[in-house]
């Protein structure tokens, strides 16, 4: 098992130092320093993994803490490798363990949201591990990462916010921090230092700060807050990007300095002692922080280069073990490849990919080569970024060089593969598409007779394509190259295939072995001369094999390489891990790749890499090996033979733990140039060399050579870097200058055509003024240069569509502006009434509304939520009464008597559901009839005995109680109590308070709600009314305008000296409709229009050329008015001559008498219809005025009311004030209340409990000693009358023997306190003789009394024991009631101190409530009355003081006198009720005494009766129920009906095999003639054949001459044999078939 180290720490001499590993159950291992050989091992400290270890001061003693799942705290004495003490330390993360420096018995430990103060205490039992958990209190949970406990025992520790925390006690004492309350760091604090009476904190933010010890240890809190500022004395940040872990002390030859770990992977060299000669931070050294994610190798001399997400690139000397130089970038890099020799021949050549998708190309190079910089570098080796390009969009994952070196290939998670031709700047080939992510790149080796690239995808797909021509220029207008030939190969998972073979040949190994072993032993049992049968065991039934399980998602390629053209070996990762694959790519490459599946044509298992699959393969030429890192970061080398990669080949391997288990993947190997070195690189960030020779072989020294620099480098501008990582790839490059050529062209095209446009526009121009200048007669109009009005249609068309998509564009910025417009309204416009004044017409009289605002819901809200509260808390209040009723009820009638009833109950009525309907015989069902029957007769029985017993219940249900009062009484008298009134004045000092009438905050507020909510209704009517005042008003203005338009007419046709005056049309004043001030009219919006786009045109450049605007002018001008309108009003004004001309014409001519008459009469009637006109004019105003002042006059009278109902809002809220300062008291003691209430009700439950317990007792006392009177009884029963032995058996059946317990308690005083008890019980015999008198008697229950009945004897011994138990039980059932007595009494003196407490709270609430109405009638309350309301006058005259006097109401003044009538008359009549009730009391009393001697003679006589029939007294109702045995009946009915199943079954049976019989001797039959025909084809076959054999022997002459006819002859006897001989093979089938059947 590979184990490695999570943590180290110095012994306190600097002569040892303790090592923690990680693993499965992991060790610490001791090693001597500085020969760092093993001393001590400690072991079981933990299951997974120790994270932290501490010695104490002396050393004598070792702290470990361990990871998941543990978390187990163990104190070492490691020198004995013995465990002290042992403690789980927390239930999460633990990430320090501690010493303390002045006490070795303290130890601290902090991690994830806690820390942990432990002491190592002595107890009774020992040494003991104590821990107590620091409580965070009101501060912030926080994870502790850095503490230090200070000489006083005080605990100071950081937190994840920047500020120090001082424990003590296990609680937090301060929260430090700097002045102004800004944190000591700028984040979380790493660590806590102690030192020389210094304070050191080590911050994240990469600042190291002193801090003031005394301060800190005196620190007390000054407010809640608990913070406490303070300023550091020294501080010392290392700069910008430094986030700091871990610093310690160095003493270096008398000097002292400190030694600091940041996260970026850096050392520093500090001087902490702040003076004037103290020196900067130093960088000692750095390396990659975090994982290095790839490697590569100079292919002449020791160089290697890494690259990490660290942004750098570093280049080392691995045969010195020395980083030479680095180069930072602004990604981190992801992959590398160092050129070969063939691409650059001075060796200093790398290609790095990013994770942005930039590929960069540096070279490193020996700067004292330079020409002029000899002897000038600082560094032995520098880094050039020769030139940079961006083939991806994605991560790069991949690099390779052609072995040729013309081409180079990177890959990428964005599923391309970009290839480059070679030259001194490397030029774009093109790129392909892969069907997933690329995980690795490998060019065919250069035995293979072409050069292709096997491509290895993440989601199990590789593809094989060739090496495109360098030169070649695939595409013009992208890099995408489409028509090269591809191969792929979709891995299809074969795992689960070879696991069910590997399976299967193991079970049948199994098998093999187990028969083998059985004859082995059989050859054994005959040797001995034992015979044994040879037969066959039977095979166990075997478990069913394993499905094929095939993975949803592909597992993914891990890495792979060539072994033939075309054919290549994988190792995945996932499930099918565990394996090598070999596949090869097939030639059908149409189908579809993500349809494929492509099997492997051979598999070579890998031993122990299920779980840990190969990530990396790499090959040695000398000597020959196969390379493996593992996931795990363990190495692998398999020696190859020449056969190369076979099963066999790779059986034996040397393995060798490299990198960290958990996080070391190895991420490269590679071999040095020489295949001298093994260089791998994990994710643990380390990077390892293994020299690969003999020692024999290693050259002493191996000096490194820096590659010179390229001719003409000094004199090269500087590469300029992409540092964007959003820039454009290649191809985005590509297809964006397309674009932009595209568009030019666009745009070119668009200015050649608008240049044609402009000179035809000039061309119109010219046209149009040659019209103008021409005579008019001549000139064209305007709808005649139209060519088409199609082009305008269409054009009007284009318009429309332009329209309708800027309004869907607009559409959000509308809705958008429509709802803030509508917040607007909401905010400031709706939230207001306009105020509007309804002016008069012929007056000055005018009326105005209210103001007021909307209406809001928060009082009417809340008045429902109490109403509906109210009604809620009614329903529960009245369930809960109706609950108790019910169960009071329930209790009275349940009786012990008929708990037995109901099982029989339940038998009867499944008796009664129908069964499922059977062929029965006759006897059944006259046996089920019999059962039906008597279970009728027992229903009947038992309804007969429930109706009863309802009867009896409904009488007990009727008896009133002693408490029962006559609800119509209660009601009565509650009616008069809420009627009768107090008068009393509130300040008296008799006047009580009901529930009702007290008033509290939340009362108040909803009678000012309420009474609001009426003013504002009230207002709002009378608002209503002055608005339909105004548009009464605008109705009469309508209607007066059209009756003056009336009379104008009629006028018209009247003499002017006829004319009346026409009353002026009113107008409706401004604040009369105040609403339109915020309407914005369609003119408005028009005119602010026009005002912005004036400002527009003279912000903005004119638009357009001047043939445009000349143009525009043209066609969007009026047309003149010179043309047709003159026209127009020539032929109108010639018209009105003519009509003026025959007017004057007709005047000219004398009017009959009869239009005389009818003019007179049309002039009589214009005049009468003006006159009426005008006096209706007038009417309507005057009306309108007559509406007015009444509405005013209502108004002003309303006014007065809501001047009232303002005082008392006053009132109410100077009431609500006070209320709100008494609130919280009233509250308070309402708790308080509530809170003894609850108990109360908690004390009632347990005492209804306890009662209901203490009832159940006294009805089990009572049962049991029924059970001892029985037993009695049943004793002299078995005695029988005059027996000789009834005193002896009497004495032993009355003797007390009782089981005595001994109980031996044995103690012992152990190491570690436990208590063990053993009890041992022996039975022995007491017996207490009746006098009381105890003493030890051995009693022998198998001796009887000579002459005595042994069954007597037997019974009497049996008898005893039941007494005993019953009498036993009985004790223990009076010792449960009498502690049942003492809870009860217990609860009841409780009961009784909660309700005086409850009083006394009762006492104090209407104390306060009176103290609480004294205050509010100190308020002021103004009444406004008139003078003939004052009744209290004094001699006639108004009295001066009106304190002395009450408001009453006329209503209530008239009731009190009516009520001292009826009260006096209710007197009177209340008396005679009470006489006549007091006599039928009496009556009722004398006919109840005389019932209850009725029924006690009937109960003696009934009693008599039974003890003359039955000689005891008898339950008649359990009687009853016990007559009938009906589940002995149904069991009977059940065995018939099953005896007669199973005989009708049986019969079903016999016919079946009867008819299987009759086809069996059909079959035989059949079979038989089948075979008898058989027999005769045999016999015909043979006769057939031996005519053949004669035919074709013969040598007659006869037959000579017809040969022909013979050979047709055989021809026909052979196709005859044929055809026999198949039917012969029918037949058989047919009898075997038949054979079968039978069988």
């Amino acid at each position: 098992m590979q184990q490695d180290f999570c943590f180290f720490k110095a012994h306190p001499s600097k002569e040892y130092f303790a090592v923690g590993e990680k693993g499965k159950k992991p060790n610490i291992v001791i090693y001597t320093y500085p020969l760092v050989r093993p001393y001590r091992i400690l072991k079981g400290g933990t299951e997974v993994a120790y994270v932290f270890g501490d010695f104490n001061r002396t050393g004598s003693l070792l702290a470990s803490v361990g990871s998941s799942p543990d978390y187990m705290l163990t104190i070492w004495d490691w020198t004995q490798e013995e465990t002290l003490l042992r403690s789980k330390a927390f239930a999460q993360d633990v990430y320090k363990v501690m010493f303390s420096a002045e006490n070795e018995e303290h130890l601290t430990t902090g991690g994830l949201g806690h820390i942990k103060f432990w002491k190592m205490a002595l107890t009774l039992t020992g040494l003991k591990l104590q821990g107590a958990l620091g409580r965070f209190g009101k501060t912030a949970v926080s994870d502790i990462i850095g503490f230090v406990e200070l000489p006083d025992g005080k605990v100071v520790s950081g937190t994840e916010w920047g500020n120090l925390l001082l424990w003590e006690g296990g609680l937090i004492k301060v929260e430090l921090c700097q002045v102004g309350h800004k944190p000591c760091h700028e984040g979380p604090i790493s660590q806590l230092i102690f030192d020389e009476g210094d304070l050191y904190s080590v911050g994240k933010d990469g600042v190291i700060r002193m801090w003031n010890f005394e301060i800190v240890d005196t620190a007390d809190p000054v407010d809640d807050t608990g913070l406490v500022e303070m300023e550091p004395m020294n501080e010392l940040w290392l700069g910008k990007n430094v986030s700091l872990n871990f610093i310690t002390k160095i003493h270096d030859q008398g000097q002292s300095f400190w030694l600091a770990q940041d996260t970026s992977g850096s050392i520093w060299k500090l001087d902490l002692t702040f003076s004037n000669m103290s020196h900067d931070p130093e960088r000692v050294c750095t390396f990659h922080s975090g994982g290095i994610e790839a490697i590569g190798v100079s292919p002449f001399t020791c160089l290697m280069a890494t690259t990490a997400l660290d942004r750098t690139v570093r280049i080392y000397d691995f045969s010195s073990n020395s980083q030479l130089s680095l180069i930072k970038f602004k990604q981190g890099g992801t992959a590398l490849a160092w050129a070969p020799a063939i691409v650059s021949p001075e060796g200093g050549l790398i290609a790095v990919g990013f994770e942005d998708g930039v590929v960069r190309m540096i070279e490193v190079y020996d700067p004292t080569l330079l020409p002029g910089h000899e002897g000038q570098a600082n560094e032995i080796a520098e880094i050039n970024l020769k030139q940079v390009f961006k083939p991806h969009a994605a991560a790069v994952t991949a690099l390779a060089y052609e072995p040729k070196g013309y081409v180079f290939a990177t890959g990428s998670k964005d599923k391309t593969v970009f290839f480059f031709a070679v030259k001194n700047e490397y030029r774009p080939i093109g790129f392909i598409c892969v069907p997933g992510p690329v995980q690795a790149l490998q060019w065919s080796p250069p035995s293979h007779d072409k050069s292709t690239l096997l491509i290895l995808c993440e989601n199990g797909f590789a593809v094989q394509v060739p090496a495109p021509h360098h030169g070649k220029l695939y595409t013009v207008t992208t890099y995408h190259i489409v028509d090269l030939p591809t191969q792929y190969f979709h891995f299809y998972s074969v795992k689960s295939q070879i696991k069910l073979k590997d399976e299967i040949a193991r079970r049948e190994k199994e098998k093999e072995e187990k028969e083998k072993a059985r004859l082995e032993w059989i050859k054994q049992q005959k040797e001995l001369g034992i015979e044994v049968e040879e037969t066959k065991e039977e095979e166990a039934e075997e478990e069913p094999l394993p499905p094929v399980y095939i993975p949803e998602e592909p597992s993914p390629i891990l890495c792979g390489f060539y072994s033939a053209p075309g054919k290549f070996w994988l190792s995945l990762g996932g499930y099918d891990s565990g394996f090598l694959y070999h596949c090869e790519f097939s030639h059908g490459g149409e189908e579809d790749p993500e349809k494929r599946k492509d099997e492997p044509f051979e598999v070579i298992p890998m031993k122990n890499t299920e779980n840990n699959p190969i990530h990396r393969i790499s090959f040695c030429t000398q000597p020959p090996l196969m390379l493996c890192g593992m996931q795990d970061g363990s190495l692998r080398a398999y020696p190859l033979k020449e056969k190369g990669i076979s099963e066999g080949a790779l059986k034996d391997y040397w393995y060798l733990n490299v990198h960290d288990n958990d996080n070391g993947q190895i991420r490269g190997i590679c071999c040095s140039h020489d295949d001298g070195c093994l260089i791998t690189c994990g994710g643990d960030g380390n990077i390892f060399t293994f020299d690969l020779l003999s020692e024999e072989e290693v050259p002493k020294e191996l000096k490194v050579m820096i590659p010179p620099p390229r001719r003409g480098l000094e004199k090269e501008k500087a590469t300029e870097d992409i540092k964007d990582p959003d820039a454009y790839n290649i191809e985005e490059y590509k297809q964006k200058e397309e674009h932009e050529r595209k568009m030019k062209e666009a745009e070119e095209k668009k200015n050649k055509k608008r240049e044609e446009l402009s000179a035809l526009r000039q061309d119109f121009v010219l046209l149009l003024q040659k019209n103008q200048e021409l005579p008019k007669h001549m000139q064209l109009h305007r709808e005649e240069f139209e060519m088409d009005r199609r082009i305008f249609e269409e054009l009007d068309r284009q318009t429309l569509q332009r329209i309708q998509l800027v309004q869907k564009r607009l559409a959000w910025e509308h809705e958008k502006q429509f709802i803030g417009l509508q917040k607007l309204q909401k905010q400031f416009q709706d939230s207001l009434e306009f105020t509007l004044t309804v002016h008069a017409i012929q007056s000055n009289h005018q009326i105005s509304t209210y103001s007021l605002l909307t209406v809001s819901e928060k009082y009417a809200q809340e008045k429902k939520q109490e109403d509906s509260k109210g009604a809620v808390h009614k329903e529960k209040w009245t369930g809960l009464k109706e609950a108790e009723q019910a169960e009071e009820e329930i209790s009275r009638e349940t009786s012990p008597v008929h708990r037995g009833s109901v099982a029989f109950e339940n038998e009867a009525e499944r008796l009664k559901t129908p069964d499922i309907q059977k062929p029965t015989t006759r006897y059944i069902e006259s046996r089920r009839q019999k059962i039906r029957r008597l279970i009728e007769k027992y229903d009947a029985l038992k309804a007969k005995i429930m109706k009863r017993r309802a009867e009896w219940h409904e009488l007990y249900k009727s008896k009133p109680r002693h408490s029962h009062e006559n609800s119509k009484d209660a009601e009565d008298i509650k009616e008069a109590r809420e009627t009768i009134g107090c008068y009393r004045l509130k300040s008296a000092t008799n006047y009580t308070l009901t529930e009702d009438e007290r008033i509290n905050t939340e009362k108040k507020m909803m009678q000012l709600a309420i009474l609001e909510d009426l003013i504002h209704k009230t207002k709002v009517n009378m608002n209503k009314e002055i608005v339909s005042l105004r548009d009464l008003k605008v109705s009469t203005i309508d209607e007066i305008k059209s009756l003056v338009k009336e009379v104008k007419s009629i006028q018209a046709n009247l003499d002017v000296s006829e004319h009346l005056p026409i009353p002026p049309i009113p107008q409706l004043h401004p604040d009369e409709v105040p609403e339109k001030i915020v309407e914005c009219s369609s003119d408005v919006l028009l005119k602010f229009k026009e005002e912005q786009e004036a400002k527009a045109e003279l912000e903005e450049p004119l638009e357009g050329c001047a043939s445009f605007r000349a143009f525009r002018h043209v066609f969007l001008k009026t047309p003149p008015v010179e043309e047709g309108d003159a026209m127009v009003q020539t032929g109108d004004a010639s018209a009105v001559v003519t009509e003026k001309q025959e007017a004057y014409e007709m005047e000219k001519v004398e009017p009959t008498e009869m239009e005389l008459e009818i003019l007179m009469r049309e002039k009589i009637k214009n005049l009468y219809l003006q006159e009426t006109l005008i006096k209706k004019i007038n009417t309507l105003v005057i009306n309108f005025d007559a509406e007015l002042r009444l509405l005013r006059h209502k108004k002003l009278k309303m006014d007065v009311q809501m001047k009232s109902a303002d005082l008392r809002c006053i009132t109410c809220c100077e009431e609500l004030l006070i209320l709100k300062k008494l609130e919280i008291h009233e509250d308070l003691l309402e708790e308080q209340i509530c809170a003894i209430i609850n108990k109360q009700e908690d004390i009632h439950s347990k005492l209804k409990s306890c009662l209901a317990q203490m009832e159940d007792r006294k009805s089990e006392i009572v049962m049991l000693e029924e059970r001892e009177k029985a037993l009695y009884a049943s004793f002299e029963a078995s005695l029988g009358e005059n027996n000789e032995f009834a005193d002896v058996l009497t004495d032993i059946l009355k003797k007390e023997v009782v089981y005595v317990e001994k109980e031996e308690v044995r103690r012992k005083a152990g190491e570690q306190n436990e208590n063990e008890e053993e009890d041992d019980e022996k039975p022995d015999l007491k017996t207490d003789e009746e006098n009381g008198v105890s003493e030890r008697i051995v009693f022998d229950d198998s001796v009887c009394p000579e002459g005595c009945s042994e069954d007597l004897f037997l019974n009497t011994i049996q008898l005893r024991q039941q007494r005993i138990g019953i009498e036993k039980a009985l004790q223990e059932e009076k010792k449960a009631a009498a502690d049942l007595k003492k809870e009860y009494n217990a609860l009841a003196i409780k009961a009784k101190e909660i309700e005086t407490s409850l009083d006394r709270k009762n006492r104090e609430l209407e104390a306060f409530q009176w103290e609480k109405l004294h205050k509010l009638n100190e308020l002021d309350v103004v009444v406004p009355l008139r003078l003939h309301q004052v009744q209290c006058l004094d001699d006639g005259e108004m009295p001066h003081d009106f304190s002395q006097t009450l408001v009453f109401t006329n209503q209530s003044l008239q009731y009190l006198k009516k009520r001292i009538v009826d009260l006096r008359n209710e007197k009177i009549m209340q008396r005679e009720i009470h006489k006549k009730a007091k006599e039928q009391h009496k009556q009722l009393i004398q006919d109840k005494k005389e019932m209850e001697m009725e029924i006690q003679g009937l109960e003696e006589r009934c009693n008599n009766l039974m003890m003359e029939k039955f000689g005891r007294l008898v339950d008649f109702e359990a009687v009853q129920v016990h007559s009938v045995n009906i589940p002995r009946e149904q069991m009977k009915v059940r065995i018939m009906e099953k005896e007669y199943k199973h005989f009708v079954e049986l019969k079903e049976w016999e016919e079946k095999i009867v008819v299987l019989q009759h086809q069996l001797a059909k079959l035989t039959r059949e079979n038989t003639s089948k075979l008898h025909q058989l027999n005769r084809f045999c016999h015909e076959k043979h006769q057939l054949e031996t005519e053949l054999e004669s035919l074709t022997t013969g040598q007659g002459g006869e037959f000579e001459g017809t040969r022909s006819a013979d050979i047709k002859e055989t021809a026909r006897l052979e196709s005859r044999l044929m055809h026999m001989t198949c039917e012969v093979a029918l037949l058989r089938e047919e009898v075997s078939q038949g054979r079968v059947d039978e069988m």
